[in-house]
């Protein structure tokens, strides 16, 4: 999947984008995985999620556009679903832990969360995208929001407002559903 994503990465052409991927290479997102236990709880499983939310989101918003123009470029569909989730960088680590297996105990590795920067989800990927490269505020409300109703706020109608307002976040955030929970479900993995 590393190749297929940088292949995509291409695509993106805006100012800075070989400094942000810079930045992905030189840290975990190529080893990294999605989740704990969730989806792609495997080495590789980020950048795996991203290449699939981003193939989500390319056929979601074919079909909503099927037959009139879409808003969006193909470049704003690549930066929200390649990097919408470049929070999980450097956020997780590989543990030990003792499992039995056939009557015997075993050490096998794990992964945990090791929070550096608790700065949110979606917001901490938007703050980590801009700090390198400029998001259209469409594609920063997508990405803010991608996790929908996983991290809404007690009495926060915000996200309401934004799904309203900005089509590509509710898309987004479909795409992440489906590529978690039918590409990458935990029988996946």
């Amino acid at each position: 999947m590393t190749q297929e994503f940088l292949n995509l990465y291409q695509g993106i052409t805006r100012k800075n984008n070989e400094k942000l991927l810079a930045w992905l290479q030189a840290n975990d997102f190529f080893t990294a995985p999605a989740s704990t236990r969730y989806h792609l709880a495997v080495d590789g499983g980020l950048c795996a999620h991203s290449v699939h939310v981003y193939r989500r989101l390319h056929k979601i918003v074919e079909e909503e556009y099927r037959g009139k123009e879409s808003p969006y470029t193909e470049e704003s569909l690549l930066v929200c679903g390649l990097l919408h989730d470049i929070c999980k960088v450097n956020f997780y680590k590989k543990e030990l832990r003792n499992v039995k297996v056939n009557g015997a105990w075993e050490q096998r590795p794990y992964f945990t969360i090791d929070e550096q920067f608790p700065y949110g989800h979606g917001e901490k990927s938007v703050f980590l995208i801009e700090r390198f490269m400029r998001l259209s505020v469409e594609e920063a409300v997508a990405i803010r929001y991608h996790m929908g109703g996983f991290d809404a706020k007690n009495g926060d109608y915000s996200i309401s407002r934004a799904y309203e307002r900005y089509p590509l976040a509710v898309m987004l955030h479909a795409a992440d559903l489906t590529a978690t929970y039918l590409d990458e479900g935990e029988s996946r993995g």
